[in-house]
């Protein structure tokens, strides 16, 4: 029960096993569900509580069931991509919030940081790819979107900065 239960979580319910770009599939679907949040008024602090869980509960499912896919980082597993996406999102969502901005601003962050995600996730720029190719783990498998996750919270954060100044 465990196998099955843990296997959709890390597939984000079979989003994973959808097409040729999973991980791309996964990180829309992410930013759809965060638009909808939003749209509901969902409290950031249990959108943050979720993420912490998910991320716990994935390492150690990665660790867990590595030798239900074919290889520890399998395409098919695309929760890395949620908690990657999640992160600029996140740092975004309760700034905007807390300042009651309109969806439609929102969801142009959300598209902005979609991109940005996606660049630095397929890029694998310094240190993203160090960590993908030497951490063969749970770990390994869930950081290196992190990483890309911050880096997009960093240069998106930049943008605006620059943006608001002009």
């Amino acid at each position: 029960m465990i196998k099955i239960f843990g296997k959709l979580i890390l597939t984000m319910f079979n989003i994973g096993k959808l097409g040729n770009f999973p991980g791309t599939i996964a990180s829309a679907a992410t930013s759809s569900l965060y638009i909808i949040f939003y749209y509901f008024k969902v409290h950031y602090m249990s959108l943050f509580l979720i993420f912490l869980l998910l991320l716990l509960i994935s390492v150690y499912l990665i660790n867990f069931l590595k030798n239900e896919f074919d290889e520890v980082d399998s395409k098919e597993i695309v929760i890395d991509e949620y908690l990657g996406q999640s992160i600029p999102i996140l740092f975004f969502y309760v700034i905007l919030y807390e300042a009651s901005v309109s969806i439609n601003f929102f969801m142009l962050i959300v598209l902005i940081s979609f991109v940005g995600f996606r660049f630095f996730d397929i890029l694998k720029p310094y240190p993203i790819n160090y960590i993908d190719n030497n951490y063969k783990n749970g770990f390994g498998v869930v950081f290196d979107d992190i990483v890309a996750g911050i880096f997009t919270t960093i240069v998106l954060y930049i943008f605006i900065v620059i943006y608001d100044k002009f």
